[in-house]
């Protein structure tokens, strides 16, 4: 692939070895000036420290940018009102961050005047291609430079080797055990790589960073009331917040009561499967509890409806085409869906496990007692009907059991 000729580059730049030896990689390799874009989007990390490595590598625009509010509202809630969880399992925490990112990045590049935008994802891994084709779904003339897909620095000693030749600062030191391969924000951390590569391993206690293990959760249950409008979450324990709030609130209980853990093996888009392990305390609290509120306000045909579109809603967010003409079309239909998903779901949580307790819409509830009831229902449902309705129902098995017989 022939070089890219640039000025000045965008780099996603995090501050840790990887993208601060990208920073220096870009200068020598394109003789380009570098901006560093990172991204707030509920980490848990101190940001500062990325800005003061950028400031002693000499970068003059440095932008660290909270974007959590935006994450929250404008990413997670949208994905979460398609109840979408990919394979069947993952609920999708790193995959839906690259979108704002990529957005975000763009538009810096616009602000600055730059030439093209750079990051450090490896050539085998999902967030490229993520990351990719949202910078080109957003700016279809953008520049991109993928290190990882140039360089032959393509071993953490040879990252190491590379910085301590460049007097890069990083943290790294030589003799300490590599740390997993993670990635935070406020919806999930993940952990990949060292013994989580066999997947036949059980993953040390000691990994996992926000979640008690079940057994050692609290003894008492946990209740919570979500309150609900339009399919989305605006109160907890009748106490108003923002999706941010939210999340963060759900993320501490639901983490104090051993909610949340995941170990899968997925399959990247790239074509590798992958062992991944995730943890997501106030994702599984929210998804549990929009089930529930849906299932008291949606109609039968459109709970399904979604139901059989969600596995390719979820595809779209995992490979990267969050910004793609199908997904915002499925996302005006999945929005309309929400109208009426509003009211009350009472929940417990109780060591790893989170169960309804009740729920409830004063208005937009389909939940219809003197129909569904046992008892005396004074003529509200008509028994004898059903005999009509199994009769045509039978009518096309009948015909072709009788074809067998003939």
């Amino acid at each position: 692939m022939s070089k890219l000729n640039v000025n000045k580059v965008v780099l996603a730049y995090s501050g840790g070895l990887d993208t601060s030896v990208i920073l220096k990689w870009l200068e020598d390799t394109y003789d380009c000036e570098v901006v560093t874009f990172t991204a707030d989007i509920g980490q848990g990390e101190e940001l500062e420290p990325a800005r003061l490595k950028a400031e002693k590598m000499g970068v003059k625009d440095i932008y660290i940018d909270d974007l959590t509010d935006e994450f929250v509202s404008d990413f997670v809630y949208p994905m979460f009102r398609a109840n979408t969880i990919y394979e069947g399992e993952y609920l999708l925490g790193t995959s839906i961050a690259r979108p704002l990112i990529a957005k975000r990045i763009v538009e810096i590049v616009k602000e600055t005047g730059a030439d093209a935008i750079a990051h450090g994802a490896t050539g085998k891994g999902n967030d490229q291609v993520r990351f990719e084709l949202g910078a080109y779904a957003l700016d279809p003339e953008i520049k991109v430079i993928a290190p990882w897909r140039e360089w032959d620095l393509n071993s953490r000693e040879k990252l190491i080797a590379y910085a301590e030749k460049n007097n890069i600062p990083i943290d790294y030191k030589k003799g300490n055990s590599s740390p997993y391969s993670m990635d935070a924000n406020l919806l999930h951390i993940s952990y990949e790589g060292m013994e989580l590569e066999d997947p036949w391993i059980t993953p040390d206690e000691a990994m996992w960073r926000w979640t008690v293990s079940p057994e050692h959760a609290p003894a008492a249950p946990c209740i919570l009331e979500l309150e609900y409008s339009k399919g989305d979450i605006t109160a907890i324990n009748g106490l108003s917040m923002s999706p941010s709030e939210v999340l963060r609130y759900l993320n501490k209980v639901g983490g104090e009561n051993g909610i949340g853990r995941l170990d899968i093996v997925e399959n990247r888009y790239v074509g590798m499967k992958a062992r991944g392990c995730y943890e997501t305390p106030g994702g599984t609290i929210m998804l549990k509890a929009h089930r529930a509120i849906e299932s008291l306000t949606l109609d039968r045909e459109v709970a399904h409806m979604k139901d059989e579109l969600m596995p390719r809603y979820a595809s779209m967010i995992y490979n990267g085409y969050w910004w793609s003409p199908e997904r915002l079309l499925l996302q005006k239909l999945i929005d309309q869906s929400q109208d009426n998903v509003n009211g009350k779901v009472r929940l417990s949580l109780y060591k790893g496990n989170v169960t309804v307790q009740g729920r409830w819409s004063q208005r937009d509830s389909l939940f219809n007692t003197s129909l569904a009831t046992f008892e005396d229902d004074d003529g509200a449902y008509n028994q004898a009907d059903a005999e009509g309705f199994i009769k045509l129902n039978a009518l096309r098995l009948r015909v072709a059991k009788n074809r067998e017989n003939d």
